[in-house]
């Protein structure tokens, strides 16, 4: 599957999802609430200064890249998504922050110079990917030398499983994702396409009962 198609079967996989989702979740819902509160807390732990740029992919309504943003002190944050409705509530609620600037964006193909960005950030979107080494190369291509990059998945274990099963089919707002995870990263199988994509791990960390797992890469 080239790009282009690629691109389009990730906007039509996530065609249901709720333009603001997350900025909903933490409002209205006190399971999604604690699970991206968790989320935000364990990502800010790896989420060092820096004095330039950062890309968030898969950036969706701007709440996680506001977190990057504030922690990573960065000059300008861009976030990148496939879903256009969420790009434009991104834009509209975040407009008064001038060092945030959203755009619809392939992340198999990023229109971006060479070693642009300080960091990348990537955090529950390479499930929904087709081709995660590709994307990951990417990535290192934008990055700086010497940047680092914090990539969050699902770690696909059985309480995941069971979870997310039960999200999709019985949680009254959890069928909007129902086919949208196109990869699975079981048998820490992050760190490995990470390896393979030319990335040094740095750090790795696994939370929420081990459902969530996180890295840290460097650009050497």
């Amino acid at each position: 599957m080239n790009n282009e198609k690629s691109f389009k079967a990730a906007v039509d996989l996530h065609e249901n999802v709720p333009p603001n989702w997350y900025y909903e979740s933490l409002k209205v819902d006190p399971l999604q609430r604690y699970w991206h509160k968790r989320r935000f807390k364990e990502i800010g732990k790896l989420i060092e200064p820096v004095k330039g740029e950062v890309l968030d992919v898969g950036s969706a309504d701007g709440m996680f890249s506001k977190v990057i943003l504030d922690k990573s002190k960065a000059s300008k944050l861009t976030g990148i998504d496939v879903v256009k409705t969420s790009v434009a509530w991104a834009k509209k609620h975040w407009k008064r922050n001038k060092r945030m600037k959203f755009m619809v964006g392939d992340a198999q193909n990023l229109k971006f110079k060479t070693n642009m960005f300080d960091a990348v950030f990537c955090l529950e979107v390479l499930e929904h990917v087709y081709h995660p080494k590709k994307v990951l190369k990417e990535f290192k291509r934008v990055m700086k030398k010497g940047g680092y990059g914090v990539f969050l998945v699902p770690s696909d274990n059985l309480l995941f499983r069971f979870i997310w099963f039960l999200w999709l089919n019985f949680y009254p707002r959890g069928w909007v994702w129902d086919d949208t995870h196109i990869q699975t990263y079981r048998n820490n199988g992050l760190p490995k396409v990470c390896k393979e994509a030319g990335f040094e791990i740095e750090k790795e960390k696994k939370f929420i009962l081990g459902m969530l797992h996180a890295v840290k890469v460097r650009k050497k």
